[in-house]
């Protein structure tokens, strides 16, 4: 009689198989001009994306979040979800191609931060004191983490690592040329991104994802959890905090991007950092984002539960 085959390297091909067709993939939308990517997987997403069980997700949180918006407002938000999600899947691929404003010599740029934004981070840049600095799934999440390299801010970037190893490995390629240092996810993440802000270096990572073991902050009226992580570290750390976010533009294909002035954290009896005030404080600058750009934000994932 023939012994099972091993569940765990079923898996284990299985993954290799997927890892390979997904960096395959990737290698070709790299061959072919990204905007002219954006523009199709956009419009394939606009018709894919409503056939999904996300849409569903997506469509009872906008009605949760806007009661006042018509049927037709809130379909017309998830038809500019699943577009600009669509494209942030061919973007990925030419993120070290995404140009972000050169300052000092000019030229063109993909990105535009104002002068304001600029000035933001060099401060930050040249102060030698650490900044925390968090940002939301607003347009393409990516975007942000190319401006510390172009302005030469040493950063340290929390990202989630895919499960599947060669998509993982992919991503750390893609995202190493053009980005500061990537920590992924994990027990020793907190220690090692400490550690960062000790050297007087500076972090960044996406706060408006639901947490099991979170705070309880209220987001668009109703309670959700929120990652302590940003708040615990300028508890202990005394790191300022700043968010920062990218909006695309009417073009689909570019991006304007804003720095915020230094937040003050909320403080307890003891002078400390509040952690569950500070991640309010937070949560409801990434609410004021999302209101401006709905269509923008990332509605399709189960933000309360």
């Amino acid at each position: 009689m023939r012994a099972p085959f091993p569940h765990g390297r079923l898996k284990a091909y299985f993954n290799a198989a997927i890892g390979a067709v997904a960096v395959a993939l990737l290698r070709l939308i790299r061959l072919i001009n990204r905007k002219r990517m954006a523009n199709l997987f956009g419009r394939l997403m606009r018709i894919i994306g409503p056939w999904l069980p996300e849409h569903r997700v997506g469509r009872d949180n906008l009605v949760a979040a806007f009661p006042g918006k018509s049927h037709e407002e809130i379909e017309q938000i998830l038809a500019g979800v699943w577009d600009n999600l669509g494209r942030v899947a061919a973007e990925f691929a030419h993120l070290d191609r995404i140009k972000v404003l050169d300052f000092e010599h000019g030229g063109e740029a993909d990105v535009i931060y104002d002068k304001i934004a600029f000035e933001r981070f060099v401060a930050i840049r040249d102060s030698g004191k650490p900044t925390l600095v968090f940002s939301a799934h607003l347009a393409n999440w990516e975007v942000p983490a190319l401006a510390p390299s172009y302005y030469n801010v040493r950063a340290n970037l929390l990202y989630r690592r895919p499960n599947i190893g060669g998509i993982a490995d992919a991503v750390i390629k893609m995202r190493a040329g053009c980005m500061g240092n990537l920590i992924p996810t994990g027990l020793d993440a907190p220690v090692r991104l400490a550690n960062a802000i000790a050297r007087g270096e500076h972090v960044g990572m996406l706060v408006d994802q639901h947490f099991v073991k979170g705070v309880d902050v209220v987001f668009f009226g109703r309670w959700a959890k929120a990652n302590p992580l940003i708040a615990q570290l300028a508890r202990h750390t005394e790191a300022a905090i700043r968010g920062v976010r990218v909006v695309r533009q009417a073009d689909g294909n570019s991006f304007w991007g804003e720095l915020t002035d230094e937040i003050a954290a909320p403080r307890d009896a003891e002078g400390k950092v509040d952690i569950q005030a500070t991640m309010q404080v937070i949560t409801s600058i990434v609410e004021g984002w999302v209101r401006e750009h709905p269509e923008q934000w990332l509605w399709l994932h189960r933000r309360w539960r």
